[in-house]
């Protein structure tokens, strides 16, 4: 994996953007895009402290945005295009969205959200002996 590019957003974030291509046989490859930024939770994304105070013990201080996109089976002459080509569509559809001010807010309501839906994932795990 390499780092293509670190975007400084307007918002504050950090927005890397990987390149996890990787060969799949001689002469084909699979090409992956993966952009990755941590948001903070902040306790005013919240109207009750116990929605920060579960989100935070539940997942830390911190969350990871990640957006993964990928081709398979890529002549690996055609891999750079195709990997510009995720990069192009993922910085027109989505990279609108991650500038916004209340990114970190929706992104931290979200995670909340999951959370309370999906409680059981966030259950410990017991060691097996």
């Amino acid at each position: 994996m390499v780092l293509h590019e670190k975007i400084e957003l307007p918002n504050g974030l950090t927005l890397e953007i990987w390149d996890y291509s990787r060969p799949i046989a001689a002469d084909t490859t699979k090409v992956e895009l993966v952009a990755q930024m941590e948001v903070e939770f902040k306790p005013e994304y919240f109207q009750k402290s116990e929605q920060y105070d579960k989100l935070v013990k539940t997942l830390g201080h911190k969350g990871l945005y990640e957006y993964k996109k990928g081709r398979t089976f890529v002549s690996k002459d055609e891999s750079k295009e195709v990997f510009q080509e995720l990069l192009r569509v993922f910085k027109e559809n989505t990279l609108p969205y991650l500038i916004k001010d209340d990114f970190p807010r929706k992104f931290a309501k979200s995670k909340l959200r999951e959370i309370e839906e999906h409680w059981y994932r966030y259950l410990p795990r017991e060691e097996e002996g």
